[in-house]
Formats: C-alpha cells, sequence, structure tokens
C-alpha cells in the first residue's frame, strides 16, 4: 500500500434500531480480511456469494450468511458476535451497511464497495420491509440497547413510500447519500474496489474475476463452471435459505422472499416524469455529476 495514502479515520458512532457501530472498536483485524460495504438492497448477499464461492472453489451448500455476518447490526449483541468471527479460521468476508466515518478503517484489508441506483434500492428495500414480520420488528426494536425510535410498519403505497425515502434520506432506515458520498470520497485508495448491480447484471463472469484479482485469489478453471451457477440468481433464489440471516426466518415467505427478484427499473411502471426527475436532480445536489452518473449507469464520465 501507498504511504502517500491518507487513511480514514472514525469520527462519529452512529446507533439506531438497526446499527452499533461501535462494535468496529472491538474488532480485530487480520491482514487478510476482506470487509463488503454496501446501502442495504444494492447486492451485498450476491456479492456475499460470489466471495464465498472465490474463497472456497465452487464449493456448493455454503452458510454464508452465518459466514459473513453483518458486524454492525446490533442484533445479536457484541458480546456474541465478536467471538464467533473470532473464532472464525477461513479468510473471512465481513459486511457492513455503515459510512466511511463510523467505520475504524484498516489499511490492510480489502474493502469492496457495492451499490446500485437509489431508485431500484427503494424498490427492493420495500418488498424486504412489507414481507417483514413480527420477529423482525421484535428483534430490532425490542432487543436491549434500543437507541432512538422503533421502525414501524412501512407505508401502502410503494410510490409514497419513494417519496418518503427521498425527503428524509433513507427513512425509514438510513441515509442514502451520506452512504454513498463518504465511499465515493475515498474511491481512489489502493485497497478499495467499487462493484455496481448493474455491471453485475450485464456481466457477472467478467466482474467475478475483476473481484478474484483485487482479493489475489487464484481462480481454479476446473471449478469456474460451479462458481459462476452457484453465483447465478436461480440458484440463489433457490437455495436461499443459507445466505440469508437466520434462514429467512423474519420474512414471511422466507428466504426466497429476501433475495426477491433481482432485477432493476421496476420503478419505471410506476413513477411519472416528475417523480423520476426528482430524484435524479436529488443524486445531482447530494453528489455531484461524477458520482451521480456512476450511481445511475456504473459507467465513469
Amino acid at each position: 500500500m501507498s504511504n502517500k495514502s491518507v487513511w480514514p479515520e472514525k469520527t462519529r458512532e452512529l446507533h439506531s434500531n438497526h446499527f452499533d457501530s461501535t462494535i468496529w472498536n472491538d474488532y480485530k483485524f487480520r491482514d487478510d480480511d476482506i470487509i463488503i460495504a454496501t446501502y442495504a438492497k444494492t447486492g451485498t448477499t450476491w456479492v456475499q456469494q460470489i466471495i464465498s464461492q472465490l474463497i472456497f472453489k465452487g464449493q456448493d451448500g455454503l452458510p454464508v450468511a452465518d459466514m459473513s455476518p453483518w458486524l454492525d447490526l446490533r442484533v445479536p449483541p457484541k458480546e456474541v458476535k465478536l467471538p464467533e468471527v473470532e473464532a472464525q479460521t477461513h479468510r473471512r468476508f465481513i459486511k457492513t451497511h455503515l459510512p466511511v466515518d463510523a467505520l475504524v478503517f484498516s489499511p490492510k484489508v480489502k474493502y469492496i464497495y457495492v451499490a446500485r441506483d437509489g431508485r431500484d434500492v427503494v424498490w427492493s428495500l420495500y418488498n424486504h420491509h412489507i414481507t417483514a414480520n413480527e420477529l423482525w420488528y421484535e428483534a430490532l426494536n425490542e432487543t436491549p440497547g434500543l437507541v432512538g425510535p422503533p421502525i414501524g410498519k412501512p407505508v401502502e403505497s410503494i410510490v409514497q413510500y419513494y417519496h418518503d425515502w427521498l425527503d428524509k434520506d433513507g427513512y425509514p432506515f438510513w441515509s442514502f447519500w451520506e452512504n454513498i458520498r463518504t465511499w465515493w470520497e475515498i474511491r481512489n485508495l489502493p485497497n478499495l474496489m467499487f462493484l455496481h448491480f448493474a455491471n453485475l447484471k450485464e456481466n457477472m463472469p467478467g466482474e467475478i474475476r475483476r473481484v478474484a484479482a483485487f482479493l489475489d485469489i487464484e481462480i481454479d478453471e476446473a471449478k469456474w463452471g460451479d462458481i459462476l451457477q452457484h453465483c447465478s440468481f436461480d440458484y440463489m433464489k433457490a437455495n436461499a435459505t443459507p445466505s440469508v440471516p437466520l434462514g429467512g426466518a423474519f420474512w414471511d415467505g422466507g428466504a426466497e422472499q429476501f433475495i426477491y427478484k433481482g432485477i432493476n427499473g421496476r420503478w419505471r411502471d410506476l413513477l411519472n416524469e416528475t417523480e423520476i426527475s426528482k430524484y435524479e436532480e436529488l443524486a445531482i445536489t447530494e453528489l455531484g455529476d461524477e458520482c451521480s452518473h456512476w450511481l445511475a449507469t456504473g459507467q465513469t464520465l
């Protein structure tokens, strides 16, 4: 790594019905750790699957949700989660949804940031929320240590959900814009790679090879077909239980609801031009031309 790099420093803690960022203060990094950073519903589970397949060379039936925990989710508490992560003997690949300034950042490990057009995020997030059952609400709202308001039931209209999410920056979850912005600001660091959902959809084999090169993982070509099959949407949907937290127990319809459709552009059927422009104008205001263009297309200007 270059000595000229300016490494991010943690400047705050984030607490909510989902977050406890303090866990990173006690996390013991290993030099070969992989951190998958995303906003919710951007392709996180897909990238966890990809990395598991690269590490374990196309092995079938991996318990990816257990292998790759969401570290800063406050459930279960860090007193439970940290010993479990410390006990892992394989190359670790950990998930976070935090912005950079609430994260302890290590110059030695590899980070992969995954993003997706915010309108597609909302459509996936709405399905995630509308199908959540009472166990989900109980875990988030009643587990001791809640800071801030509990999460409530979603509105019935997905279009209203979209407006609320835009008007209140990520409501009822967390800020979308600051998540993207803080990672984009450090995009040139040598241990950080950016992935876009649209590029994974368009050229999954090429993107998987790019990930492998970044992680210094040599692909066993004899296992390449297995890797591609196990990273396909159809396979992940049919074998969702090992990839989803608690096997999907928090959602009506189980793990298959968590891995829902895996497609982009569903918002085009329901949003009018004014509503579409609302997002696009806000993205430019919040992120600037270069970042907002990449977020919408996966391509740089």
